[in-house]
């Protein structure tokens, strides 16, 4: 059999495995067991219970000095998969690789079995699973146990499939390349009343829906329009009843944006918003704003390396290096405020293709013809970083 053929059936057997044992976040007991005796195998020097279930396994060749982190991420979600006959769906009732972290883990499984045969580079690779991405809580759980301090890196790369985008193209980009991610709750206390005497009471229902409505102002009239942020409130909950106005309303959210500066912005006009249109009806307000996930900005000087790789594995005219931003959230962002690094896009498969279905959908599936893809990119990666 080609030598590509075996690897990509041992990698989707790797990937099957995975996706059929799903585990949500700091939960990845089991996941973290089968790419521990696998990097075992293969020779690697493992270190367990990093940031909970994490791990590192290091690859060394020479005596180069130079280091290289290559991550992957290894959580599920909590979604039931609705797929009874695809054979290796989760067994798992209620949890599934909706993101395909199983996909991610497999490529940087594939790209340590390449390296451990190829040996040609010089120095060390440090292969880095992740636990919790999707809580935003692995990457930084990680670094509170001592991840770089223990086991240094010169830089770190990561990548994320993507639906949409074309099977097997790669895509990056210098700077913010996805948002941040900050979490809100308003809560609104009024004064109950009946529904037929409102004049009774301080209506939190009127006072809430004033608050959702103004805070859109906020991206439009007090941001630069040169830069993006969105806020989006997802959940309006009252203790109110059919005839009666109540007394609490709480609106939850999250805003997305790539700087440090927008986010304190949103969240300074969002407070100011929400506690003067309470204090004007007469209603007290909490406001809560907490930081989720850092936004993913790609150091300048790592960028070219990842183009450069991604070149030698699919062609040039597979290869974006100025794709547009997105507002979605990765908790590699908190890796890359700690050292230099680059992260890219995998094309997963256009829309209307198996592969294009979308992220965090309860028919998504990893699209098994990148996995061979993705391990040679990794590997190409280090062979570029720590040239012999």
């Amino acid at each position: 059999m080609n030598a590509d053929l075996e690897l990509l059936d041992l990698l989707k057997s790797w990937r099957h495995k995975l996706h059929r044992q799903p585990e949500t976040g700091f939960e990845e007991l089991r996941t973290s067991d089968f790419a521990a005796e696998l990097l075992s195998g293969m020779g690697m020097e493992v270190h367990r219970g990093i940031g909970g279930t994490g791990l590192v396994a290091n690859l060394r060749v020479g005596d180069g000095a130079g280091v290289i982190g290559l991550r992957a991420d290894m959580d599920a979600l909590a979604i039931h998969e609705n797929a009874p006959e695809r054979l290796h769906a989760s067994e798992t009732d209620g949890k599934m690789h909706a993101c395909g972290h199983d996909g991610h883990m497999a490529m940087i499984l594939g790209a340590a079995k390449l390296l451990a045969e190829r040996r040609n580079f010089n120095g060390t690779v440090r292969f880095i699973f992740q636990p919790a991405e999707e809580h935003g809580r692995g990457a930084k759980a990680m670094m509170r146990d001592g991840l770089f301090e223990r086991f240094p890196v010169d830089a770190i790369y990561g990548a994320h499939n993507m639906p949409g985008l074309p099977a097997g193209n790669i895509a990056t980009r210098s700077g913010g390349i996805m948002a941040s991610e900050d979490n809100f709750v308003i809560h609104v206390k009024g004064q109950g009343t009946h529904a037929a005497r409102p004049h009774m009471g301080v209506d939190p229902i009127v006072i809430g829906a004033e608050i959702v409505l103004a805070l859109q102002t906020i991206v439009s009239r007090n941001l630069d329009p040169s830069l993006q942020a969105v806020i989006s409130c997802t959940e309006f909950i009252t203790d109110g009843i059919r005839n009666a106005i109540p007394t609490n309303v709480i609106i939850k959210g999250d805003t997305r944006s790539y700087t440090p500066e927008v986010q304190a912005l949103l969240e300074t006009r969002m407070r100011e918003i929400s506690e003067g249109i309470c204090r004007m009806h007469g209603a007290a307000c909490a406001f809560e704003y907490t930081h989720e996930f850092a936004p993913t900005a790609n150091w300048e000087h790592c960028v070219p390396v990842a183009l450069e790789a991604a070149r030698n594995i699919v062609g040039a005219d597979r290869v974006n290096g100025v794709v547009d931003p997105m507002m979605i959230s990765e908790d590699f962002g908190a890796f890359l405020q700690a050292v230099p690094g680059a992260f890219v896009f995998i094309g997963n498969g256009e829309s209307g293709s198996p592969g294009g279905v979308p992220l965090h959908n309860c028919r998504y599936d990893f699209n098994d013809d990148l996995l061979t893809v993705g391990a040679q990119y990794f590997a190409e990666l280090a062979r570029i970083v720590l040239s012999a």
